[in-house]
């Protein structure tokens, strides 16, 4: 499983217009999947060629992230809306004063599960799920506390043509029940201090998306189920869903096509919710960690036979 040590190329991403006045120095990971991102500080306003030297750094790496960076919640905000339009995030509390951030905290003594800790991509569940997820660092424990990626778009290359064109035309059933409803589990567990869940009847309701979604803007095909939040593939038996569903969500987090990612205080990271998965891990009981969240705006996932590239 690669983990944060990155390749010795070092490619930095110029300007448009002068290609002589470095933007942004990008160090990818081996493989390529995520990638450090310095040369910036993102509590300043962003120039147009920053942005799009940014964009094309995460339609390349899927993950990105920025160390030393500290940043207030309205400098957090600002830089999330250089990506476009905030995301709805339901059924978490966010922050009295600022309802676009949610503080993903577990205290020193919490005896509650680590919150996204199962690999998922977040609000698959809903019509038109965020396109990004945005995590800054504030307080991060000496030991524990990785976030786990997975490439859905490496995943999909590495199955065969005949499977992927079994794969292509199929339809998958979304849904937040088994987290956020009335009975599920945040309704059922004890011991959660940090954060506030809001448990809701509104997430029994369900969402078809393809199962391979192409992504907007760079055409690429990626595998988009989840084993949190996607229910079964539309048409199927219980038992062929759960067999095939079973079979694709143990290849995607396979070695190979895992990233493991080690935060510090400051770090931001975003990653590309249209093409990858991520998972919380523990392993900091009795230390605290926090850290500040907000998504982008996203749309409707687009099946494999759409390309309707911008």
């Amino acid at each position: 499983m690669p983990d944060t040590g990155r390749t010795d190329a070092t490619k930095t991403l110029n300007s448009p217009s002068d290609s002589s006045v470095p933007l942004i120095v990008v160090r990818p990971n081996p493989g390529g999947f995520g990638a450090e991102i310095t040369g910036l500080d993102l509590a300043a306003p962003l120039d147009p060629e920053t942005r799009h030297a940014l964009k094309a750094a995460l339609a390349r790496h899927a993950v990105l992230w920025f160390p030393d960076q500290p940043l207030s919640h309205e400098a957090l905000e600002a830089f999330t809306l250089t990506w476009g339009a905030f995301g709805r995030d339901p059924y978490i509390k966010p922050l009295d004063a600022h309802p676009h951030v949610l503080e993903v905290r577990r205290d020193p003594d919490e005896t509650a599960s680590v919150f996204g800790g199962a690999w998922h991509s977040d609000w698959s569940f809903e019509p038109e799920p965020p396109s990004l997820t945005i995590l800054h660092a504030k307080v991060i424990p000496p030991t524990g506390g990785d976030t786990l990626f997975a490439d859905g778009r490496a995943a999909w290359r590495a199955l065969s043509p005949a499977f992927q064109a079994m794969l292509a035309p199929l339809r998958a059933i979304h849904s937040a029940s088994r987290p956020y409803g009335a009975g599920g589990f945040y309704a059922q567990e004890k011991g959660r201090t940090g954060m506030t869940i809001l448990p809701s009847p509104e997430a029994d309701r369900t969402t078809t998306h393809p199962l391979v979604r192409r992504h907007p803007l760079t055409g690429e095909p990626a595998l988009f189920i989840n084993p949190v939040y996607t229910l079964s593939v539309d048409g199927f038996s219980p038992e062929e869903s759960g067999a095939l569903l079973g079979f694709l969500f143990a290849h995607m987090t396979k070695e190979p096509f895992v990233y493991r990612h080690r935060w510090a205080p400051n770090m931001l990271t975003l990653w590309d919710n249209r093409c990858c998965l991520h998972n919380a891990t523990g392993g900091y009981d009795g230390y605290a960690r926090v850290l500040h969240r907000t998504t982008v705006a996203g749309d409707a996932p687009m099946p494999l036979k759409e390309r309707g590239l911008n």
